[in-house]
């Protein structure tokens, strides 16, 4: 095999895109894929919120959305951004007069959808407010809350699920670029955009588009995806079938569950793409009628002990003594269990022989020497 096919392995080359700072974070121009999630608590609880955040942080989230839907909600923004540490963006929808409330509290980022707020005075207080805070946009596009069209442009009657794909990413790409504009012959350029479908198809063709058409940075999720178990499924498709093209900047997985789900489904995604390594990976096989160990629940308690770890390793649990060291030998450490015994390896090579009551508590013991 020559090097160039070596070189089609993995993700393909990232898009190049205009950095645009977060507070600390930078999202684009060449920086690692950001993991963002939006609190589920009422933004004027600001116990109840700066506490969700400091579990999302340590997480590992690095950008956190709140609402602001009201007044109360506004006025609570100064102070979680003095209880927390990472980015703070302010969710914005109808009232143009909350975006500006939360820029004068310190949001690091205001976060615009097209189809909410369409007088254009009202937007170009909002980016002149932005301009001078030098706090960034984000222009929110969602398929469920895009701006109206002209009566030619609706989608026909009795169209297949292809047309109206089509149809759904050409208004989700216009209404983008629209808002652009805006921003634009403002003079503002510290933008970033979603476009979100619950469609992935449509979710990917439309990133797809306007990645060719602005040079700003994207940030991808599949809105409504639904609980977490098919809502990170959903997700990782779209998000990932784009992060293996190069595109994309920063990831939200949208579920309808514990924000904290939303974050560890959004490192699963980028270490399967090869892009962010946090914390260990875990290689386990799928069981069979060959393992004599009880594989899915050593796998589960290993699981659960390495949430505590930080280190980029990759443990494998592998339920068959034969094979088990040699499919995972690219692991950092592993164990493969037989009847009543197994052996703990290294990168495939053998270490040491251990009874079934100690498997969980030594490969433990060895991952921390790592």
């Amino acid at each position: 095999m020559t090097e160039e096919h070596l070189r089609t392995i993995g993700p393909q080359p990232r898009r190049a895109s205009r950095p645009v700072m977060v507070g600390k974070v930078q999202v684009g121009g060449g920086a690692p894929v950001a993991v963002q999630s939006m609190c589920t608590t009422d933004t004027a609880d600001v116990d109840a919120t700066v506490a969700q955040i400091h579990r999302l942080e340590e997480a590992g989230c690095e950008i956190i959305r709140v609402s602001c839907l009201n007044t109360h909600q506004a006025q609570a923004i100064p102070q979680i951004k003095r209880r927390i540490s990472i980015p703070l963006v302010a969710d914005i929808h109808f009232d143009h007069r909350l975006a500006l409330a939360a820029v004068d509290g310190g949001a690091d980022c205001v976060r615009l959808n097209p189809g909410n707020i369409r007088d254009r005075r009202k937007i170009e207080e909002v980016v002149y407010a932005c301009k001078s805070a030098l706090i960034p946009i984000r222009i929110g596009v969602n398929e469920g809350s895009l701006p109206p069209l002209s009566g030619d442009e609706e989608m026909p009657e009795g169209a297949t699920h292809a047309l109206r794909g089509e149809w759904l990413v050409r208004r989700m790409v216009r209404a983008g670029l629209e808002e652009i504009q805006i921003l634009e012959e403002c003079g503002f350029h510290d933008i970033k955009i979603s476009l979100k479908a619950f469609d992935v198809y449509a979710m990917i063709e439309a990133n797809r588009r306007m990645a060719q058409l602005i040079p700003y940075p994207l940030h991808l999720g599949v809105t409504e995806s639904g609980t977490p178990k098919p809502g990170s499924i959903r997700s990782a498709i779209g998000i990932g079938t784009l992060l293996m093209e190069g595109i994309g900047d920063t990831i939200r997985c949208s579920l309808s569950g514990d924000p904290v789900e939303e974050v560890e489904t959004c490192y699963e995604i980028l270490r399967a793409t090869n892009l962010r390594q946090r914390g260990p990976t875990l290689v386990a096989c799928p069981s069979c009628g060959r393992a004599q160990i009880d594989l899915i629940g050593l796998a589960t308690a290993v699981e659960q002990r390495l949430k505590a770890m930080n280190k980029p390793v990759k443990i494998a649990v592998m339920g068959c003594v034969v094979n088990g060291p040699g499919e995972a030998k690219d692991a950092d450490l592993g164990i493969a269990g037989g009847k009543g015994r197994g052996v703990i390896f290294r990168h495939g090579k053998i270490l040491r022989t251990v009874d079934e009551p100690e498997f969980l508590d030594v490969l433990m013991e060895e991952a921390e020497k790592l």
